[in-house]
């Protein structure tokens, strides 16, 4: 599982967009959605489904239908889901956006 993180990291494209550059519209929260979600396409298909519970995979899911807003309301629970989750955190970093974007998290 590790090699196939490192694998997938290593390719996937590495930007220069800036957080703090955005301008003052809603376009980069829609952008940053947008890049989460294709993120997710991508990460699925490097790591397969295997190991990832039905209701990590919907919450995901309800995150990116619901615009990217909310937050930490997903969570992994399985070695494959905090890998999934290590791999997309990661993902969007490399894409400009703060490691707290993503909505995963577990409550007690």
């Amino acid at each position: 599982m590790l090699i196939r993180f490192c694998i997938a990291l290593a390719a996937y494209p590495l930007t220069a967009t800036a957080e703090t550059s955005a301008p003052a519209d809603n376009s980069w929260a829609k952008q940053k959605c947008e890049l989460y979600r294709r993120a997710v396409d991508d990460a699925l298909g490097y790591t397969r489904r295997e190991g990832l519970r039905p209701e990590f995979l919907a919450r995901n899911e309800a995150f990116i239908a619901g615009g990217c807003v909310g937050r930490g309301n997903v969570c992994p629970e399985t070695t494959q889901e905090q890998a999934f989750a290590n791999l997309l955190t990661l993902m969007t970093m490399n894409e400009g956006m703060a490691s707290t974007f993503v909505p995963f998290g577990c409550r007690s």
